[in-house]
Parts: structure tokens; C-alpha cells; sequence
């Protein structure tokens, strides 16, 4: 937790944009995993703590944008949860920790709800991504689970986007421990990716790092020898001579902040010369992003740059052909490089993205509907305070291939017959994490290995 006056200022500034009415911020409850004793590791949500701080579950705070008033309500526990839990502190000496005078128990928050909706006070709230957050807005405000997304407060979303966007020096040096902690874990990683090792090994052994730092992982581990399936957390297959091993984790402070890097390694060391082709124009995109980091730079052209330089080097080995810049404009691309180059990050790896992508990554313009570029969850202009990744990938995955080609889709770009050639490749991808400053950028903590002699080493330790 950081100091009391951190948390009263970060409300304070919220009351004043959301401007009128009332605030209504949800806090997590525990999730069972197959029953209610059972659950899952907790994780509180994370605009709840970033305003109050209080990692207990079934919280929820009001704010008085009129007034100033501010309570947290919740549940005492009683001597019976001791037994179990240990003693805990009561809701009441919870909130004066992070300088809320008023506290009370959940009857009382539906009371007062009741009693601010019957006067017509105006209740904002965020668009909920837990059902215990549409059943409890139906219980309380009367709204219907299937109508809560559509009336959250967009004056809130932003209220909350332009606060948490900006990260502060405090801020920083919990998500440099995170990054610092992930660049642990991938250096293990390139070390222990041998033939004969499991996805699953390779995986248990980096989560330990985060764990035990006394944190978690920012997300659900992907290790894999499948890099052309993005999100693979299938973790049964064993690594053999030949296969490309693709990591993306990151680790997870006590206080919920993130790192996620992401570290492509050959399994036996020495990528081939088909992998080293295709390693080095995704390392050359990704350093190309790098380079453009800095205020004022729409996030939008770094990543249409280093589209730019993978259509080019998938050129010069006859995978793609034609106009750079039609093939660019046709999404052509995207075959290869199908998801978006990065995204904000802090409290969530990927940054508030239940607030939506719109506001938090484009400032409420629209995103583009087009394959690939739809996919960018970040386009705005860079300001200082952002932190944000740059992973661009370059990924072979055979049905979006088999589509394509029965379509005929973008065949004035793409050479069909050499692709093939390069069907079961897999994919792969680096990634690391910035800060964008006052005249640049920071890499937000300790280096890893990236360079194709760089990470041959590595594996060698």
C-alpha cells in the first residue's frame, strides 16, 4: 500500500472530473473454483485499489462528488472466520488507513443506495466484467445484468482512464520490480528450453519467481513450442531438437502492478537459417517501434513503421510482393502479423481493458474494423507517464493461411506457394515494457537477452 495522502489525493482529483452525483466503486469478491471454500487466488479489482488501496474482498466505496463525503463499505468478520482466516482488521480501521472517515456494512450501502436513487441523485459506475458485479447493481440500483455495460458512466470511465494512464513516480518503481522479477523469469527460461524439457517444467519454474517474491504472475503463463497460437496456455507438449520455445509471462508485485515480456529461443540453441530470417525482421521491427517512442507520436504509425519493415523482409525472402504501401493499406500483412504491436499497462497487464480499448488506447476515437488493425488496443498519441509494451510477432498459422489462399484474399501481396513452404514454422515475438518520458523513452527494467547471439548465449549458461 502506499501512504494515505497518495490515495485522498487520487480521489480527490476523481471527484472533481467526474464532477456531480455519486461514485460508486466495486471491489472483487472471492471466486470458488468448485465450491465456496475453494477459490481461486484473489485479486482485487484493480480500480478499487488504485483509489483505496484495500486488498480485502466484497468491499465497495462511495464517493460524493457534491460533498466530498467518502465511505468504504463491507463486512465484519466474525470470531467464527478467525478461526480460519486469523484475526482481521475491521472495515472501519481499514478505512481510516487510507484516510476514509466513514465506514459501514453492505445493508447499510443498499439502504443509502436506495435512499440517493428514490431523490434522484445521479450513481455513476464502471461497466462490470464479474457477474457479482451485475447481480449486485440489479440488487441495489435495479439494473438489468444485460443493460449494466450500456449505462456505466462515461464520465467515470474517463474520470478513471485520465488518472490511471498517467503513471507517477511511485507508480513507476512498482512496475520497474515487476519488470525486473520478469526479466528473471525469461532469462531461466531461454536457459532451461532443451530438448527433452517440458512446456510444463519451463513454466512452474518461472512462476516460482514471481511467487516467490511474494507477488503472483501479471497473467496466465504462456510457454509453448506453438508460437502461432497467440494465447496458448496448453502446457503438455516436450521441446525437442528444432522447435522454436516462445515465453510470454510477467510477474505481478504484491501491490498489482505488471511486467510482461515475451522471449523467443531455439530448443537446441541455434536457430536455423529459416528461424534467423524470420527472427531477424521481427527483431528489427521491434527495435524500429523503439525507436519512435516519444510525446507526440500517434502509437498508430509505430505500428504501421514496423509493419512497413516486415512486409519488406518477408519480401526479400518471396513470402510477400508487390507495393509496400498497398500491401500495407490492404492488410495484407496481417497474415503474418495478426494481432496489434502493444498496449498499455500498470494495475492490469493490459491496462483498464474493461473500461474499453476506445478510451484507454485510441482517447475515444474509433478503431479501425480491418484483420490485424482491429486488433491494435493502442493508436492515441503517446504523452509522458505512459507505460506500454512493443511485441510485434511474425506468426504462421496454418488455417488463417488455408483461408486466405481458398479466398484469393490479398494474392496480389502474398505468394501462396512459398508460404506453404513455411506452413508448420510456428511463430515468434519479443516483447518489453517502456515508459514514455519528457524527450523519449525508458526500458522499464533489467534488459534481457533479444540479439540472435545475445539469446544463443543465453541457452549456452
Amino acid at each position: 500500500m502506499f501512504s494515505k495522502d497518495i490515495y485522498v489525493q487520487r480521489r480527490e482529483k476523481l471527484k472533481k472530473l467526474v464532477g456531480d452525483g455519486l461514485i460508486l466503486l466495486l471491489g472483487n469478491d472471492e471466486s470458488p473454483m468448485n465450491y465456496t471454500d475453494n477459490g481461486y487466488h484473489f485479486r482485487q479489482d484493480s480500480t478499487f485499489l488504485y483509489f483505496f488501496g484495500l486488498n480485502q474482498p466484497s468491499l465497495a466505496g462511495i464517493l460524493d462528488c457534491e460533498t466530498g463525503e467518502e465511505m468504504i463499505f463491507g463486512n465484519d468478520l466474525t470470531v467464527e472466520d478467525f478461526v480460519w482466516m486469523g484475526p482481521q482488521p475491521t472495515i472501519a480501521n481499514q478505512a481510516l488507513q487510507v484516510g476514509v472517515a466513514k465506514s459501514g456494512d453492505i445493508a447499510s450501502l443498499r439502504i443509502f443506495l436506495e435512499s440517493s436513487s428514490a431523490k434522484g441523485r445521479k450513481i455513476h459506475f464502471l461497466p462490470p466484467y464479474r457477474p457479482e458485479h451485475q447481480l449486485k447493481l440489479f440488487d441495489w440500483l435495479g439494473i438489468l445484468p444485460n443493460q449494466s455495460k450500456e449505462q456505466a458512466s462515461l464520465g467515470l470511465i474517463m474520470g478513471v482512464v485520465n488518472q490511471r494512464n498517467y503513471k507517477s513516480p511511485e507508480e513507476i518503481l512498482e512496475i520497474r520490480k515487476a519488470c525486473d522479477r520478469s526479466t528473471e523469469m525469461h532469462t531461466l527460461a531461454m536457459r532451461m528450453a532443451k530438448p527433452g524439457v517440458t512446456e510444463a517444467q519451463i513454466a512452474a519454474a518461472v512462476l516460482k519467481i514471481a511467487v516467490e517474491a511474494g507477488g503472483q504472475i501479471s497473467f496466465p503463463i504462456i510457454a509453448t513450442i506453438n508460437g502461432q497460437t497467440l494465447h496458448n496456455h496448453y502446457h503438455g507438449n516436450v521441446l525437442k531438437d528444432g522447435d522454436l520455445f516462445l515465453l510470454d509471462a510477467g510477474a505481478e508485485t504484491a501491490m498489482g502492478y505488471a511486467g510482461d515480456l515475451s522471449s523467443t529461443v531455439p530448443v537446441n540453441g541455434r536457430f536455423t537459417s529459416k528461424q534467423k530470417d524470420i527472427y531477424s525482421i521481427c527483431l528489427e521491427s521491434h527495435n524500429t517501434a523503439i525507436s519512435m517512442l516519444k510525446p507526440g507520436v500517434p502509437f498508430k504509425e509505430v505500428y504501421f513503421e514496423t509493419s512497413r519493415v516486415i512486409i519488406r523482409g518477408l519480401k526479400d525472402l518471396g513470402l510477400m510482393k508487390g507495393n509496400v504501401e498497398d500491401a500495407l493499406i490492404n492488410g495484407a500483412h496481417a497474415l503474418f502479423f495478426p494481432c496489434g504491436l502493444g498496449h498499455m499497462m500498470g494495475l492490469d497487464v493490459h491496462d483498464m481493458e474493461n473500461l474499453g480499448e476506445v478510451y484507454v488506447g485510441y482517447d475515444g476515437e474509433p478503431k479501425s474494423t480491418q484483420f490485424g488493425l482491429k486488433y491494435l488496443r493502442l493508436g492515441r498519441k503517446l504523452e509522458p507517464g505512459f507505460v506500454l509494451t512493443i511485441e510485434p510477432g511474425i506468426y504462421f498459422i496454418p488455417e488463417l493461411i488455408d483461408q486466405w489462399r481458398a479466398n484469393n484474399h490479398n494474392i496480389d501481396y502474398i505468394d501462396f506457394e512459398r508460404v506453404e513452404e513455411y506452413k508448420n514454422f510456428g511463430g515468434l515475438r519479443n516483447e518489453e515494457d517502456f515508459l514514455i518520458t519528457e524527450t523519449g523513452y525508458e526500458l522499464l527494467g533489467k534488459p534481457k537477452s533479444k540479439s540472435i547471439a545475445d539469446v544463443e548465449a543465453e541457452w549456452a549458461k
